[in-house]
């Protein structure tokens, strides 16, 4: 069985690259942490697959989480404190899973590639 994440940017806010990374960053060990034991081994295992996708904006990202959290799988949200390009309580991006591939591709399908 397959197992990934997938974290959500939203493109509306034309991050830096580095600023984006850090934010990936935050949302993927977020998530990960928030998992079940079992699914993060089986994740690990093999090979910790993450793929980042593109969201127009705030209200496509939490209609994303609101997904999420109805089909009960591990997620994050993330909201910047404002140190650096964004102001604070800017919410950059969403962490989806760990979890099984099917499922979240259930949820995320038909999103685009960063």
């Amino acid at each position: 069985m397959e197992y990934k994440q997938v974290i959500l940017v939203r493109m509306d806010l034309d991050l830096s690259i580095g600023k984006l990374a850090a934010q990936v960053s935050h949302a993927s060990l977020d998530a990960a942490l928030a998992a079940k034991k079992d699914t993060m081994i089986e994740w690990r295992k093999n090979g910790a697959k993450k793929v980042v996708l593109q969201v127009a904006d705030l209200d496509e990202l939490n209609e994303y989480k609101k997904k999420a959290d109805a089909a009960k799988i591990a997620n994050a949200i993330i909201t910047d404190a404002g140190h650096t390009e964004i102001p604070a309580g800017t919410t950059t991006c969403l962490a989806i899973g760990p979890d099984k591939e099917a499922e979240i591709n259930k949820i995320t399908g038909s999103l685009r590639m960063l």
